[in-house]
């Protein structure tokens, strides 16, 4: 699927939540009951939360626990407080409401980072540990959906590039990051380097004591070391140069290594 059917499905999706009414519906059917184990949000927050998005919310939830396949339409139905005739009313298919949690997971990362770029050097650090501790549901779901070999999983994979390029060129702007001669290259890596601490949390929790998906402790016990690693380096400088260098003559057409001769 390409960025921009991504980007059309998303705007749909919020035409449809702007548009829809308390019970996610555009008539006026009457909301479903809520069981009592429904998992929905507290009832302060329930007047301004269609269907539809309880519905994504939950699955985004359910998914992250149990993984896609184990997770029913009517189980994500009962933790959402709703009917599965409506899921499927909204959704269509499991497909279709994956789609939607890869969207809504994709596009809330998007807007984080983009705000924090957007901040410049002067950003408060604190306020993406709460954002973390908000969005870590969304977390468990990337966990869970990365390890599913399916061409669903590789459009997400390559939104997140598309995005982290884009709001890694407003950091430059801003000044929060140094400009790079691969724009494209660092985002992947540095995607990659995300993603891949996601799916392997339960080593990163058994290393470093805290889990990156359950708590904030988690996160720091991370996040420091790896803010070490982008702001300081691990390489010294000279090391730097003389590695860079090598591996741009063994990019460069023809290039070969040059290895010293020893007596």
């Amino acid at each position: 699927m390409t960025l921009a059917e991504h980007l059309v499905r998303i705007l749909n999706m919020r035409s449809v939540e702007d548009g829809t009414t308390a019970d996610g519906t555009t008539g006026g059917a009457a909301p479903a009951a809520v069981s009592p184990s429904s998992r929905a949000p507290d009832s302060s927050r329930e007047s301004d939360r269609t269907a539809r998005a309880r519905i994504r919310d939950a699955a985004i939830d359910r998914f992250g626990q149990d993984g896609i396949a184990a997770s029913s339409l009517r189980t994500i139905a009962a933790d959402a407080g709703v009917s599965a005739a409506l899921v499927v009313h909204h959704f269509g298919s499991k497909d279709g409401l994956r789609a939607a949690c890869d969207d809504h997971v994709a596009a809330t990362i998007r807007e984080g980072k983009r705000q924090a770029m957007a901040a410049g050097p002067g950003a408060d650090p604190l306020v993406a540990l709460r954002q973390a501790e908000e969005t870590r549901p969304l977390l468990r779901y990337l966990a869970r959906v990365l390890v599913d070999p399916s061409p669903a999983v590789a459009d997400l994979v390559d939104e997140l590039v598309d995005d982290a390029e884009a709001y890694m060129a407003e950091g430059e702007r801003t000044g929060t990051l140094r400009p790079s001669a691969d724009p494209r290259g660092r985002a992947v890596v540095l995607t990659m380097w995300s993603l891949g601490a996601l799916v392997l949390r339960e080593h990163v929790a058994r290393l470093l004591g805290a889990d990156l998906t359950a708590d904030t402790q988690g996160l720091l016990a991370y996040s420091l070391p790896a803010t070490e690693l982008l702001g300081e380096g691990a390489l010294t400088p000279e090391a730097y140069a003389r590695i860079r260098a090598a591996y741009e003559d063994l990019a460069s057409p023809g290039g070969h290594h040059h290895q010293e001769q020893r007596p």
